[in-house]
């Protein structure tokens, strides 16, 4: 009896997600935490992960020292190639998940000092990864992979258009322009990746009124004829089974032609076609959380761990959650992947740095095209900690997911294609 009680205060604890002793003093142990260690909210949570998650990257990258100290873990035979690139990667995925912290107004008493300092960080890494007489220069044009990146890079940019652009120096400014027009050399694969042109070109266009209104057309007409029903899109005209759904097509879709709208150049009323369907493949998402926070293995790129519900905390972020989705259900579901993803021993090296992995330090899980720079996608799934503490998101109770509701013996309705 009393091993029952222990079990179900176990399982009450993810519904009410703890602190881990990591986030609070010294580093962080190197093992899956299932119990909760000390009381915290949510948020509070959330945040600390996302920290330790950044620190490495943005402290580096602050003082023009990203490829002298970032590890470089890729496929066997894979590293020298990856080098070139997986800088990039690292901050541009870094600055796609926090930018909606660093834009936040309504910045609680407690948050406010990090939130400035992470923000400054993340002004001085982007003036180095820019400034071509900077010895932590990135790569924009050599190979393909950096229209990815930078196009990930901009997603940053307009999820926080006041602190990663509006206060960075003309100089800077300038530079970033630069480097972003610098990317049309690219040809991107006949896939998602015609989304990295685009953004890119939205980006371009909000923050200097002259982005290419063709690469942005063209990929939203191909994904429109790539749409195959229920709220997924394929990958080029096939349909895969994987995450690219949450990792690149419906955020960048959806910041894409929001962009154009707010600029008077493409009608509300594709906008809103894409919402419904994107409330759609949230709610699909949210069942595909298992009752312990994992989620089925399928598909490419697994090694963005937690990064493969980008698209369900994009839909958080803009509170437009269907209302089958309640706010306090998903919080709970996101934090439980969010343990089950970045707990595990050996998710993180000795010094802080992402290691390969879903569940821990899985080297053989990263396809060829994996390196530590990569890994930096999984902080898209903390993009909620951009709404005000106020919000429904943060202020609702929590609830079970959907698997935890059905696998526990509870009467739920019955779930219907769009």
């Amino acid at each position: 009896m009393k091993r029952r009680a222990f079990v179900a205060s176990t399982l009450t604890g993810l519904s009410a997600c703890t602190l881990p002793a990591w986030a609070s003093s010294g580093p962080a142990p190197q093992e899956t935490a299932l119990l909760p260690v000390a009381k915290a909210t949510d948020r509070a949570y959330w945040l600390d992960t996302l920290l330790r998650l950044v620190e490495p990257v943005l402290a580096a990258g602050a003082r023009g020292q990203l490829k002298a100290m970032m590890p470089i873990e890729a496929a066997p035979g894979q590293q020298e190639g990856r080098r070139e690139v997986s800088h990039l990667e690292a901050l541009g995925r870094t600055l796609a998940g926090l930018a909606p912290w660093l834009e936040l107004t309504e910045v609680p008493r407690a948050e406010q000092d990090r939130q400035q300092r992470y923000a400054e960080m993340a002004r001085q890494a982007i003036g180095h990864a820019t400034n071509p007489e900077s010895s932590d220069f990135l790569n924009f044009t050599q190979g393909g992979q950096p229209v990815v990146d930078a196009a990930f890079l901009a997603h940053g940019l307009l999820r926080a258009p006041t602190q990663l652009w509006e206060k960075l120096p003309p100089t800077t400014q300038q530079q970033l322009v630069q480097a972003l027009q610098s990317t049309r050399v690219i040809k991107p694969v006949y896939s998602n990746w015609l989304l990295f042109s685009a953004i890119i070109e939205a980006a371009l266009l909000k923050f200097t009124g002259n982005g290419d209104l063709m690469r942005m057309d063209y990929a939203i007409k191909e994904h429109q004829t790539w749409y195959k029903g229920d709220g997924t899109y394929g990958d080029g005209p096939d349909f895969h089974w994987d995450y690219y759904n949450s990792y690149v097509i419906q955020p960048m879709l959806l910041e894409i032609v929001s962009t154009l709208v707010a600029a008077g150049k493409e009608s509300p009323d594709l906008l809103r076609q894409l919402q419904a369907r994107a409330q759609r493949y949230a709610v699909v998402q949210e069942r595909l959380i298992g009752p312990d926070g994992s989620f089925a293995a399928f598909g490419r790129s697994l090694a963005y761990r937690c990064g493969a519900f980008q698209h369900l905390a994009h839909v958080a972020l803009q509170q437009q959650l269907p209302p089958d989705l309640p706010p306090g259900q998903v919080r709970n579901a996101l934090t439980a992947v969010i343990r089950r993803t970045l707990e595990p021993r050996g998710t993180f090296d000795a010094k802080g740095w992402l290691q390969i992995g879903l569940c821990g330090h899985q080297p053989s899980i990263g396809e060829r095209y994996i390196s530590t720079g990569s890994l930096y996608l999984c902080t898209t799934a903390f993009l909620p900690l951009g709404l005000p503490p106020t919000a429904a998101f943060w202020a609702s109770a929590p609830q079970d997911w959907t698997a935890r509701q059905i696998w526990s013996g509870q009467d739920i309705k019955p779930d219907h294609a769009l």
